[in-house]
């Protein structure tokens, strides 16, 4: 009996169309199926499962890569107290995709170990040291110890078959404007003759919302726009993945996708926070489609780290081994 499953695949591309939704569905199935036959299993095969985990020697190739990433995820260099923090049998179950993603890393270290959580959108740092989804960029983010929670949601991409110049030479947006920043930028380009730009509910001045637009939809064109929401935008992993070229203002909050590493011109291009230069920026890339391509081929590498579903489990074994030690529980 097993646990592991299509769930642990972080990088997956679904074709588009009935195919890609029937694979989506299969995919949440297997998502919950997986995370209820893991409460079965007991406690004690999962920490051999753990411990045999943590001995590994990792493939050299990576292993510097992997001791940068448990570093970045986890920033804590000295001790603290966790002796007031709910067991790991006792962690709050009411957001059951965080719940479900926590308890596929904590549950191999026993019932009894203690951290603090904090589930949902997260954009500030707690005053202890907490595993959250999403903290701040930023040097003082130390107690916001990141892990690959709501990964269902965030790390669901589609193919896209069309080469950057093949797509229409125009910037794509939709979603819920409901920050400021994506109000600004609805009212901006709404009306724009190249760009397809809208919010998708409610009213913004008066302007009424637009048809909700797929992935592959969106894929037709050739510039996507990444605006933040409650924390990192969602769509920034699978806009990266395809063959459109992402534009962003800059990032302020960050996942375990590490946005705070995007370099601006390398794997994104980077936008005015007023956007007032969109229009600017996408007459430079339709001049110059071979810069654009080259940012493309760095924003796929970045995606590709993410691809080795052992390695990305290593390192979340290693990021809460490590909060675990600092906290004196191991």
């Amino acid at each position: 009996m097993t646990t592991d499953g299509p769930h642990q695949i972080m990088i997956r591309k679904h074709a588009p169309g009935l195919r890609g939704n029937l694979t989506r569905h299969a995919d949440r199935i297997a998502y919950y199926g997986n995370g209820l036959l893991r409460q079965i299993i007991p406690f004690a095969l999962h920490r051999r499962r753990t411990e045999q985990l943590l001995r590994e020697i990792p493939d050299p190739a990576h292993a510097d890569e992997i001791a940068r990433r448990v570093a970045y995820y986890i920033r804590l260099d000295t001790p603290f107290d966790a002796s007031d923090a709910p067991r790991i049998a006792e962690i709050d179950r009411s957001k059951s995709r965080y719940f479900i993603d926590l308890d596929q890393h904590s549950r191999g270290f026993g019932p009894d170990r203690r951290l603090h959580t904090l589930f949902g959108d997260v954009t500030h740092v707690p005053d202890r040291p907490t595993i959250v989804k999403s903290r701040p960029v930023g040097a003082q983010n130390a107690n916001s110890v990141l892990l690959n929670l709501n990964k269902l949601r965030h790390y669901r991409l589609v193919a896209d078959p069309i080469p950057f110049r093949a797509k229409a030479a125009a910037a794509v947006w939709r979603g819920s404007a409901h920050t400021e920043a994506r109000r600004a930028l609805v009212r901006s380009f709404y009306h724009h003759p190249r760009f397809d730009i809208g919010h998708t509910s409610g009213k913004i001045d008066d302007l009424p919302p637009k048809p909700r637009l797929s992935q592959t939809a969106q894929m037709a064109n050739r510039y996507f726009i990444s605006i933040e929401g409650n924390d990192v935008a969602t769509s920034l992993k699978w806009s990266m993945a395809s063959n459109m070229l992402v534009m962003s203002p800059a990032l302020r909050f960050e996942t375990w996708f590490m946005e705070g590493l995007l370099e601006p011109g390398r794997h994104f291009v980077l936008l005015r926070d007023d956007l007032a230069d969109l229009e600017e920026k996408v007459a430079h890339y339709d001049a110059h489609p071979e810069e654009a391509e080259n940012i493309i081929v760095e924003a796929h590498r970045w995606i590709e780290q993410f691809s080795n579903a052992a390695k990305e489990r290593l390192i979340a074994a290693r990021v809460l081994e490590r909060y675990f030690s600092l906290s004196g529980q191991m």
